[in-house]
């Protein structure tokens, strides 16, 4: 599209773009751990003394392999970056990454010696791999949909990026008890799942009709699911960087290091109580240097300018084309129907790419759809990318005369999966296929569940519904929190798999799942769905999701016919 150029020209749309700063930092930590690397080659280190070294910088051990964890700070890709994790992918992986739930993207058969020069080729495209592991504050996400949604109130992607220069090597928060996950909206509709992170922070306007944002404080999954306590609602947005700052020196002071187990912010909350515990953290945003902290508007505007924006030019006969488009393709209309989400500016939409195909690995994209992601982005919505929470991509700007050139080009690219929030838009974690800590597999359960369905009317027929897998309990697939959540357990060095059902994950409908009853194999589970879904279709009264016919009826009845004959 000729008419795609950024208000700066030189800058890429929709992210904070590098400085010198920025790529001399990067450059140092890179000689810093190649050198770390080469001692540990020769033997120099214990595996035990570089594993704290390899985790700063986004480097696991896993079942086969070094797996690398790429930061994808609130989402948000350039085309060239794209096109440099492709490069990754086809010449120092095996022609795939797989994007998680943190809105990053993992490497699962890198090799130790070559990991410094990959550090380094993600570094030529303004990427790395810090903050991706270890105890410290891990990458920033946000809503997919930042910056263009028609509720949005403040733009997130700001405050994202702020909260990633403040916590990179904050000499404080370096080796906090445990790590520690922050997601941002600037909606009051949550789309961040806000509830369930260390710290949740939505937008809402106060009785002046003023933005500030709501803090909620202590969620989390894994072992021990909690929902978050909210423990301010009225922070201005000046002050939002302190108050912060307040909550983390807190949990610093007071979180257990002596047990891995109750390491979390999440058990800290519950054992002061949030009244306790906001008192603790009031004491201390109180005697902060607050000033230091302020988000002014020069500090504002400084980071601002590091983003480049799209201009959106008006386009009168955008919405008149993309409905004739709709009303002479019955399979494009589907697509737009489920895939596609308001943008502020009427002429455009944004458009949910979904990584799940029936029959393949949920979140998984190869280094050739990569590219070709790349180049559409190029030419449709200039040149951005968005990563979501829940392991799809997104196009933000795309105007609508343009989408069905589009969809033909994702057709050819087995990209047009029409299922975005339908029921085999599956949640998947690597599992035992690559995880050390793994109980069980995760994507062939996810894979076979997709094709019993598989046909797209089916699928509509069931309406929204999420389905989360893990292979452990560290819930990476959010299983506690989706509708239906199957968890991967060890019986006796045998595979097994544990059913929770009624899990929701935003804000206003927050629910932890409750578990169904005993732990299935992997044909039970799979034949468990089925019995669910058809159990379902068969008691909902009209216009019910799958969660509002089981608030409705309650587990019993579900429990019964799955375990009738299992």
């Amino acid at each position: 599209m000729d008419n795609q150029t950024a208000t700066q020209p030189n800058l890429a749309v929709g992210r904070y773009n590098y400085d010198e700063i920025d790529h001399g930092f990067l450059q140092e930590r890179i000689n810093q751990f190649r050198s770390q690397v080469e001692r540990r080659l020769k033997g120099e280190l214990s595996e035990e003394e570089f594993k704290p070294l390899r985790l700063m910088n986004g480097v696991y051990l896993q079942l086969h392999s070094y797996m690398l964890r790429v930061a994808i700070p609130y989402g948000i890709l350039s085309s060239k970056m794209l096109r440099g994790l492709a490069y990754i992918a086809r010449y120092y992986d095996r022609g795939y990454g797989h994007f998680t739930t943190r809105q990053n993207i993992q490497f699962h058969w890198t090799k130790l010696e070559e990991v410094p020069d990959i550090l380094t080729h993600l570094a030529s495209v303004e990427m790395h791999a810090i903050q991706t592991s270890g105890n410290c504050i891990r990458n920033v996400t946000s809503d997919e949909f930042a910056g263009l949604a028609q509720d949005e109130l403040i733009d997130p992607r700001i405050y994202a990026e702020i909260l990633r220069q403040w916590s990179t090597l904050h000499p404080e928060f370096a080796f906090l008890p445990r790590k520690f996950k922050i997601a941002i909206s600037g909606s009051p509709n949550d789309r961040i799942a806000a509830c369930f992170y260390d710290i949740g922070i939505l937008a809402r306007l106060d009785s002046q009709k003023k933005p500030v944002f709501e803090i909620w404080v202590g969620g989390g999954l894994g072992r021990i699911p909690v929902k978050g306590k909210l423990i301010r609602d009225d922070v201005a947005p000046e002050s939002f960087l302190a108050y912060v700052e307040a909550i983390l020196r807190v949990y610093n002071m007071y979180g257990a290091r002596n047990n891995l187990y109750k390491s979390r912010i999440k058990i800290l909350v519950q054992n002061m109580g949030i009244d306790a515990f906001r008192e603790a953290v009031e004491k201390e945003y109180q005697v902060m240097d607050q000033e230091k902290f302020k988000l002014s508007p020069e500090i504002m505007e400084q980071i601002n300018q590091r983003f480049g924006r799209p201009v959106l030019q008006d386009f009168p006969e955008a919405t008149k084309i993309l409905d004739q488009h709709r009303n002479e393709n019955p399979e494009f209309n589907r697509w737009i129907k489920n895939n596609s989400h308001p943008h502020f500016h009427n002429d455009y939409f944004a458009v949910v790419i979904a990584l799940k195909n029936i029959g393949e690995t949920p979140g998984d994209i190869t280094a050739d759809q990569m590219d070709a992601v790349a180049n559409l982005a190029d030419q449709y919505s200039w040149g951005e990318i968005r990563v979501t929470h829940l392991q799809n991509i997104v196009f933000g700007h795309v105007r609508k005369d343009q989408l069905y050139k589009l969809w033909k080009e994702l057709v050819k690219n087995d990209l047009a999966s029409a299922n975005q929030g339908l029921i085999t838009d599956i949640i998947c974690c690597p599992g035992m296929d690559y995880c050390a800590l793994a109980n069980a597999r995760s994507i062939s359960i996810a894979r076979e569940i997709a094709k019993c369905f598989a046909d797209i009317e089916l699928q509509e027929k069931i309406g929204s519904i999420k389905i989360g897998i893990d292979g452990c309990i560290n819930s990476c697939a959010h299983h506690h929190i989706t509708n239906i959540g199957i968890l991967g357990v060890d019986k006796k060095g045998e595979e097994f798999y544990q059913i929770k059902i009624g899990g929701s994950s935003y804000k206003d409908d927050a629910e932890i799942g409750s578990i169904l009853g005993a732990a299935l194999t992997a044909e039970q589970v799979i034949e468990a769905v089925k019995k669910m879904i058809d159990f379902y279709l068969d008691k909902r009264e009209e216009k019910e999701t799958f969660i509002d016919t089981y608030r409705r009826l309650g587990a019993a009845p579900f429990k019964e016919i799955v375990y009738a004959a299992a």
